[in-house]
């Protein structure tokens, strides 16, 4: 379970401490479950809690994004949010369509790996250049190219020295972010741990070559699947500046897919 801190979180939202155990209990009577496990010693979020705070989170994301396009609305402002993968260079396209629409102002928004469609869903992002695979219901995937996965190790590792490995050659290592190891909250977390001797990853090669390091090597794993990148969008979209820039970014990341991979 996650320990609670009371006075941390109400000196974020400007209350009182006293005030945020009779408003979690009144939310508690609300929704009719227990929310917080409450001892003498600490406070922790029982199942219904995690689960409303990850609700919650989703919720406040998407009333930010609301309040935005509010703002622009009053300001006459053109936005496109896009949402990207580590190791995606989506930069080639919002030159493309920047060309085509100099007046629109463009916002770019990491997608985390764990959540890749997640900026979509809670309107964060208006479209997206994200990594197979993620949940695609109710949105619409223009597929861009493929690329091979590799094995990251430290240098040290006796592994490093091989010119290629077959996922034969990698069992029993500590295979980072899989359901049986540690989940990590970055990039950078992810290669510091690798570094450090902690793991290995399995990723694709645009995000070995990214994160490049003198203490990290990267392997060709000849039978492991590659990895498709892809625009996407909701599929109940209609906003004529989401569909341009599908258009335009299509054409310009699978040019410069093909160039990349020459």
């Amino acid at each position: 379970m996650t320990s609670v801190n009371i006075s941390v979180g109400t000196s974020a939202i400007g209350r009182s401490p006293w005030v945020m155990p009779a408003l979690t209990k009144s939310i508690e009577r609300e929704l009719g479950c227990t929310l917080l496990n409450r001892t003498t010693r600490r406070v922790e979020l029982t199942a219904a809690g995690h689960q409303l705070h990850e609700e919650a989170k989703g919720i406040l994301a998407a009333v930010e994004a609301g309040l935005r396009r509010v703002r622009d609305a009053d300001r006459g402002v053109r936005r496109l949010l896009v949402a990207f993968s580590p190791g995606l260079h989506v930069s080639e396209a919002i030159r493309a369509f920047g060309e085509h629409h100099p007046e629109v102002e463009i916002d770019v928004i990491p997608a985390r790996w764990w959540e890749k469609d997640l900026p979509l869903r809670d309107g964060r992002a208006q479209v997206g250049f994200l990594r197979r695979p993620f949940d695609d219901t109710g949105l619409s995937v223009v597929p861009i190219g493929r690329e091979p996965r590799v094995a990251c190790l430290p240098t040290s590792h006796h592994l490093a020295c091989r010119q290629e490995l077959a996922l034969a050659d990698l069992e029993g290592e500590p295979v980072l972010d899989t359901p049986t190891r540690r989940r990590t909250t970055s990039a950078e977390e992810k290669f510091e741990l690798i570094a450090s001797g902690h793991g290995i990853a399995l990723v694709p090669l645009s995000v070995a070559r990214t994160y490049s390091r003198p203490d990290l090597t990267h392997v060709p794993v000849t039978d492991l699947p590659s990895e498709e990148a892809c625009l996407v969008a909701p599929t109940t979209t209609r906003e004529p500046l989401v569909l341009a820039f599908l258009d335009i970014a299509t054409t310009a990341l699978r040019g410069a897919w093909c160039l990349l991979r020459q």
